[in-house]
């Protein structure tokens, strides 16, 4: 972010990243490719319309590793794709085409690639590696860095009901966990 703010990276492409500061992209040129259209694309200099997730078949790894397979509720709006077809017809503009011409072929590779991909709703084990260094333990207590539950991710950001939610239960100095309210 500081090269883009100085005006060393001519380009910034946002996919999906809403949680930054965006008064450093001022000297760039900003693409922005999402669904929900929060901090990102108020800034951008091009808006690629993504599919929101219940707009595409999709794969998710939650957490726990598990890969977790989605399905298309409703067709996405207007001119909005799925982020695997933005990407793929970027990549023919560039000259560089990528070799996925259907989600098919894409999720092929991805189990090529992670072959845990093809496990769907299983817990795969990984093998242990090396990572990380030692280090002392310091004695600040843990703190939750997440301060309102509510409005955690650009989707909820962009509900009222959130909103709400987080005005009745946050502005109250009620401490959320994820498991109450």
């Amino acid at each position: 972010m500081n090269a883009a703010q100085s005006g060393e990276v001519e380009v910034v492409y946002l996919l999906g990243a809403d949680e930054i500061d965006t008064a450093k992209l001022e000297k760039t040129f900003v693409i922005y490719q999402g669904s929900h259209g929060e901090a990102g694309a108020h800034v951008a200099d091009v808006i690629l319309p993504g599919a929101a997730y219940t707009e595409k078949d999709a794969l998710w790894v939650n957490t726990e590793g598990r890969v977790q397979q989605g399905f298309k509720a409703v067709h996405a709006p207007g001119d909005a794709r799925e982020d695997w077809a933005i990407i793929r017809a970027l990549s023919d503009k560039c000259g560089k085409t990528l070799p996925y011409d259907t989600i098919g072929q894409l999720r092929d590779k991805m189990v090529e690639v992670a072959p845990s991909f093809a496990s769907i709703d299983e817990v795969t084990v990984a093998e242990w590696g090396e990572f990380g260094s030692a280090a002392p333990a310091g004695d600040a207590p843990f703190v939750n860095p997440i301060k309102d539950n509510y409005l955690t991710n650009i989707i909820s950001r962009a509900s009222g009901i959130m909103a709400e939610c987080s005005a009745a239960f946050v502005a109250n100095g009620e401490e959320g966990t994820g498991t109450n309210g």
